[in-house]
């Protein structure tokens, strides 16, 4: 059930970064939320508002089950 609710989580997360005229920047996924792709990821957020970054973290710590 966590499992769950923890991907609907990262989905809807997906989807606000998207809905939000954010193109171009990293969506919600594994790869994007570990190692070098979290690194790379939080790059691409340096000139974009602290809540689309913030919420990129939330999706990937709710998509890790953090």
């Amino acid at each position: 059930m966590v499992r769950g609710r923890s991907i609907i989580i990262a989905m809807i997360f997906g989807v606000m970064l998207t809905g939000c005229g954010a193109e171009g920047l990293p969506e919600v996924n594994a790869v994007n939320c570990s190692g070098r792709g979290m690194e790379q990821a939080l790059d691409a957020f340096r000139n974009q508002p602290e809540e689309l970054r913030q919420a990129f973290i939330d999706g990937c710590e709710a998509l890790l089950g953090k």
